[in-house]
């Protein structure tokens, strides 16, 4: 465990810097980098300095759980931050946190339902996304009937299980639920069931390297043509990157923060940020870089307040600590729920770019309590 020496604060981050998420995962470094250089820029935490130690997960869970117990038996970290896919948080879970005990953060939108004394998580669960958006979105469109095309792990089966009981209550149906491995890319037969059944929506949950195919071959059968809406609510500009704007235009999405939004901070934030890394890998929302961000300015809030790197008293202050500024605006944690309270915002692609369409305003994660 973590003591109150007058040791450097040491940071760990596991992220894909390789793999079909590399491009997620290398601006997740670039954030982390970017928040730490600013601390040590002001005389660092509690008048020492902090060091980052970033590791590549690889878009392995083994590489990541390996990384994690390097983190954990020859870093000593403070705290460990990363993974995207949920998988990958249980990867890390088990070294870091199980066996560890260590202060572990999770930065990505996922599907909601860690519930752990030392885990925290900074993205947005379903609460914020599935309940504020498919209602609207239904509203908007005159939309009914929903298809499901999905990768084949937690997140996307609990994320269409919240789907199908707010598309149901608001009246409306699941008309397809598919499951494919994480490589699979011949999606020839999902499409024609799709097309075949006239569904209005297809709510996708298929990840990289699957998306890109399917997406094409979505596109190629005229799903959008004859009217079909696309919702995918990790799509974000790091996305519009990987595929031609016409394969998904109009896609709508539903995520804590967009390059679009017109708020004096995040424009300044991010352009800060495409001055120190320029290039493809974007600071965005479903990248994981807001939660990277916000989990690494409140861990620094917590600890400013406790007074001390004592893990007991850091994870006492975090559990309602707060930040006045961030992407997509303020943030704070929910206490005794270990989930963030934020701005959420609805989006539409449009010439290859995200317009945001609805300010949905702060949104309460609606997690479980800690402990009970």
């Amino acid at each position: 465990m973590t003591t109150n020496s007058n040791r450097p604060a040491r940071v760990g981050v596991i992220t894909d810097q390789t793999g079909p998420l590399s491009f997620m995962g290398i601006a997740n470094a670039n954030v982390a980098t970017m928040v730490v250089d600013d601390i040590n820029a002001r005389g660092g935490l509690l008048g020492r300095p902090v060091e980052l130690f970033v590791e590549d997960s690889a878009t392995e869970d083994g590489v990541a759980e390996a990384a994690a117990t390097k983190l954990v038996d020859d870093v000593d970290v403070d705290v460990v931050l990363g993974g995207i896919y949920s998988s990958t948080r249980q990867a890390i879970k088990g070294p870091a946190v199980d066996r560890g005990k260590k202060l572990y953060i999770y930065p990505e939108q996922y599907e909601g339902q860690e519930c752990h004394p030392l885990i925290f998580c900074t993205g947005p669960v379903p609460a914020q996304q599935v309940d504020p958006f498919f209602p609207w979105l239904m509203e908007q469109t005159g939309a009914k009937t929903f298809y499901m095309p999905s990768a084949d792990y937690i997140w996307p089966v609990t994320m269409n299980k919240r789907v199908r009981e707010v598309v149901s209550a608001e009246g409306g149906s699941v008309v397809g639920e598919e499951y494919f491995p994480l490589d699979h890319t011949d999606y020839e037969r999902t499409v024609e069931n799709i097309m075949s059944t006239g569904a209005d929506v297809v709510f996708n949950t298929i990840v990289p390297p699957g998306l890109t195919p399917f997406l094409e071959q979505l596109h190629a059968a005229g799903f959008t043509a004859r009217g079909g809406h696309l919702v995918c609510t990790y799509f974000d500009e790091n996305f519009l990157n990987l595929v031609p704007a016409e394969h998904v235009e109009g896609l709508y999405g539903c995520l804590d923060y967009y390059r679009d939004v017109r708020e004096p901070f995040s424009t300044e934030l991010v352009n800060r940020y495409d001055a120190l890394f320029p290039g493809s890998a974007m600071f965005t929302a479903g990248s994981a870089c807001s939660g990277m961000y916000r989990g690494l300015k409140l861990w620094e809030a917590a600890v400013n307040e406790a007074g001390t790197l004592d893990q007991d008293d850091v994870v006492r202050a975090l559990d309602h600590a707060r930040i006045g500024q961030g992407p997509g605006g303020p943030a704070e944690m929910v206490p005794g729920q270990h989930h963030v309270r934020m701005n959420m915002f609805i989006a539409r692609s449009d010439g290859g770019a995200f317009k945001v369409v609805k300010e949905l305003g702060h949104i309460d994660p609606q997690e479980c309590e800690v402990g009970r």
